[in-house]
């Protein structure tokens, strides 16, 4: 079974992560923002990961930390969980609806395609786990504010995933209408999408570089 268990204190932040790749979707998230927490909820279950997650964090100057170092620790704990990527399937497809928007995801652990779209919403995402971390986010958000998050800490949150799991990952928003419906469906898709992608599918690592 591909698990990690990540623990990170710093000033501002203490975080406790458990991640099993090879779950069933069960997760315990705690970080003091429930927007997030939903979210991150969201990302396991339909990622099928169990994910625990015991955060701290200094929530009373604003939730930029807490959300960033999350993101941080869960890259940290993908990259270790999914180890030298030997037989995994590496390419991935979901379809996944949600009211006014439909997701559709391709995926391919050394190149991934993500697009969610519908008549009023349409999200292209593309993921690379290489090795060689990158990060483009293109995306505008009508709310700046769903509940009480900031959905400018969504790219915050994918940045720091990206580049402590050494993928690189595009997001495109070419538009968009409900903000919390394109935020949820972006970590329900990306669940999925590296569910399907990190399945086992034999033994051998699928690059002509030997490695990935």
């Amino acid at each position: 079974m591909r698990i990690a268990d990540i623990e990170r204190k710093t000033k501002e932040t203490d975080i406790k992560l458990h991640l099993n790749i090879d779950g069933k979707g069960d997760s315990k998230i705690s970080t003091g923002i429930g927007f997030f927490d939903h979210m991150l909820e969201s990302f396991a279950r339909h990622g099928q990961f169990d994910l625990n997650i015991d955060c701290t964090g200094d929530l009373h100057v604003d939730y930029h930390h807490t959300v960033e170092d999350v993101g941080i620790v869960l890259g940290q704990a993908f990259d270790k969980a999914i180890n030298d990527k030997k037989g995994i399937k590496r390419f991935g497809y979901a379809c996944t609806p949600m009211d006014e928007t439909l997701s559709i995801i391709k995926t391919e652990l050394t190149g991934a395609d993500i697009f969610l779209s519908n008549e009023n919403n349409m999200i292209s995402s593309t993921l690379d786990i290489s090795g060689r971390p990158f990060f483009v986010f293109n995306a505008e958000f009508k709310n700046e504010m769903v509940g009480s998050f900031p959905t400018e800490l969504v790219s915050e949150f994918l940045r720091s995933f990206a580049m402590n799991g050494k993928l690189t990952l595009h997001v495109n928003v070419p538009y968009g209408s409900n903000t919390h419906h394109i935020i949820e469906v972006i970590f329900k898709g990306l669940g999925r999408a590296l569910k399907d992608a990190a399945t086992i599918n034999g033994d051998a690592i699928l690059s002509t570089k030997g490695s990935i």
